[in-house]
C-alpha cells in the first residue's frame, strides 16, 4: 500500500515583536543639547509627551534620544551646543519630576530614594587637549535644589543647588564625585552657599566599565549614600557633610558631556532605568 504524504504546508505566524528599553517616562523630563525654539535655553520635553512611546513621534527628539530595538535600549546622543543657565556643557538628559507639573517639588535625604539603571557607553570623542584619551560624560546624578520654603525664608531668587552625586565616565572608569564640606563646622544658613568655598567634590573610582554594559544603583537616605556597580560590594558614604546636607534633591540620568570642544560628541544607551522612593 503506498504511503500517503500530507502535502499541507504548516502556517507560521510572524510572532516577533519589537522590544524597547524598560523606562517609564511618567516622572522624567527630557533636556536636549539644542535650542530649536530660540528661547535662549535648551529645549525641554515634559513627561506627558514622552510617555507611552510619545517621544518616538517627535521629530526634534529623534537625533538625540532614540530606540535601538536590536538590543532593547534607548540611545542618548549629545554634543556641545546649548547649555543650561548654571552650566557650560550640553546634555541629552532626563530629570526626575516627582510631580510632573511642578519641578519645585522634590525629595530630601530623609525621604530617600534609589536610582537603578543598566547602561553602556557606545562611543565618545577623543580628547586632544588633556592627558585623557577620551572626553568624559556624566551618566547619573543626585542634584541638589533649594526648597520653596528655604527660598522664601532666605529671600533668594534662585533655587540652584549643587550636585550631591555625579557619576562620571572617564576613559572607561566610572568615577563618583560627591559633594563634601570644606569645613565640617559650617552650619545653619551658611550651608546654602553653593560655591566651592563651602562645598567641594570628593572623588572615588568605582571601577572599570569600558564600553561594556553595566548596572549601577544610587541609594540615598538620611546621612548616607550607597553606590553599587554590578554585583560588587557597595561603596558607602556616611559622614558629617551628608548629615548637614541642607538641600532637597532630584535624580538625573543620561548623557551630560563635560566639554565645549566643538568636535566633541558622545553616545550611550540605557537598557532600563527605575526610581523608587
Amino acid at each position: 500500500m503506498p504511503t500517503i504524504i500530507d502535502d499541507v504546508e504548516e502556517e507560521t505566524e510572524d510572532t516577533e515583536t519589537t522590544t524597547y528599553s524598560d523606562i517609564n517616562f511618567s516622572n522624567w523630563k527630557l533636556t536636549l543639547p539644542v535650542d530649536e525654539n530660540n528661547n535662549g535655553s535648551p529645549d525641554e520635553y515634559q513627561p506627558d509627551v514622552l510617555v507611552n512611546g510619545g517621544y518616538r513621534n517627535i521629530a526634534a527628539i529623534a537625533p538625540y534620544m532614540y530606540d535601538d530595538t536590536s538590543d532593547a535600549s534607548l540611545v542618548f546622543y549629545t554634543f556641545p551646543a546649548s547649555s543650561t543657565t548654571n552650566s557650560s556643557y550640553s546634555r541629552t538628559e532626563l530629570r526626575e519630576l516627582i510631580d510632573p507639573s511642578n519641578a519645585r517639588i522634590n525629595w530630601t535625604l530623609e525621604t530617600g530614594g534609589t536610582l537603578r539603571g543598566k547602561l553602556k557607553m557606545m562611543s565618545i570623542s577623543e580628547d586632544n587637549t588633556t592627558s585623557r584619551q577620551y572626553h568624559s560624560t556624566i551618566v547619573m546624578q543626585i542634584h541638589g535644589i533649594i526648597s520653596i520654603a528655604d527660598m522664601a525664608r532666605l529671600n533668594l531668587t534662585s533655587n540652584n543647588g549643587p550636585p550631591l552625586i555625579k557619576m562620571r565616565w572617564i576613559d572607561g572608569d566610572l568615577w563618583v564625585y560627591k559633594k563634601s564640606l570644606v569645613n565640617e563646622a559650617t552650619s545653619g544658613d551658611d550651608l546654602f552657599d553653593v560655591s566651592t568655598s563651602t562645598w567641594v567634590d570628593e572623588k572615588h573610582n568605582m571601577g572599570t566599565v569600558g564600553f561594556d554594559p553595566f548596572e549601577f544603583s544610587i541609594t540615598a537616605s538620611a546621612g548616607k549614600i550607597e553606590l553599587q556597580l554590578n554585583n560588587e560590594t557597595p561603596y558607602v558614604y556616611e559622614d558629617v557633610s551628608l548629615a548637614k546636607w541642607p538641600f532637597e534633591n532630584y535624580f538625573k540620568a543620561g548623557n551630560y558631556l563635560a566639554t565645549t570642544q566643538t568636535s566633541a560628541f558622545s553616545s550611550l544607551k540605557y537598557y532600563n532605568l527605575t526610581v523608587t522612593h
